[in-house]
């Protein structure tokens, strides 16, 4: 079963906004609730027979639910008509310099919220940082619990840390990118946004260097600028990835 979920409560607030299964679950008529997500739905959250779920697979597809009932240990959701997925239209991978484990943390969950389709760490010349198996296992459960809250339907991906010479092959199948400069431009651009799947490259607090400048422009990176403030890592990711996912 997913992670936690929470209590609807709109924009500012926590709520079961979804219950992330596997799709196998997804596509039965019944699902049966376990563990901590049972404590959380059915003890914290007290969902009661006839309530509506909805249930999630995390590969972008959506049901619409009910408690059909609550036992001791075991909550049952029957899954009735597909629903919304909730993905933004557009495809935006965050490409990003490994920052601390608590900023990654914080980064993923928020882009997650937003709507990033996949988060990879990056180790670069002012940053070289590396995530290891489990490090990157505990970010995707904060993804997943992300996914739980904000409702949508795909668990974005979450890997690293890869190589910076490595870039040229993540960024295959990302023909729109754009470089964080503190001296560009905030606006993207109508066109740009919409040439298809993203790339957001944001570099370490040190900035990127003189180097991977040239690197990042020979890749046809385009700068792009989120106002005269200096942000932390992990903001201009969420503000970069509201830009270009929102406007």
């Amino acid at each position: 079963m997913g992670g936690v979920p929470s209590r609807p409560a709109g924009h500012g607030g926590r709520g079961v906004s979804a219950v992330l299964v596997t799709p196998g679950e997804l596509a039965g008529t019944e699902v049966a609730i376990t563990g901590e997500t049972y404590r959380h739905l059915f003890r914290a959250a007290r969902l009661a027979v006839g309530d509506p779920v909805r249930l999630v697979d995390g590969e972008g597809h959506a049901r619409l639910g009910r408690v059909a009932r609550v036992e001791r240990k075991v909550g049952i959701l029957a899954l009735g008509e597909p629903a919304p997925s909730r993905e933004p239209e557009r495809h935006l991978e965050i490409l990003v310099a490994s920052p601390r484990p608590q900023r990654a943390a914080w980064l993923v969950e928020k882009v997650t919220e937003v709507g990033a389709s996949a988060v990879r760490f990056l180790a670069t010349e002012r940053s070289a940082r590396d995530f290891g198996a489990g490090q990157i296992e505990r970010l995707l459960r904060v993804a997943r619990s992300a996914v739980e809250q904000c409702g949508r339907s795909r668990v974005p991906a979450v890997t690293g840390t890869h190589p910076f010479a490595e870039l040229p092959e993540l960024l295959a199948a990302l023909p729109a990118r754009f470089v964080l400069d503190p001296e560009a431009s905030p606006e993207p651009g109508r066109r740009a946004v919409e040439r298809g799947a993203m790339a957001l490259l944001v570099g370490p607090e040190g900035g990127w260097t003189g180097g991977e400048l040239k690197a990042l422009a020979g890749l046809d990176g385009r700068p792009l600028g989120l106002g005269a403030r200096t942000l932390r890592v992990e903001t201009a990711c969420v503000v970069g990835c509201a830009l270009l996912l929102l406007s």
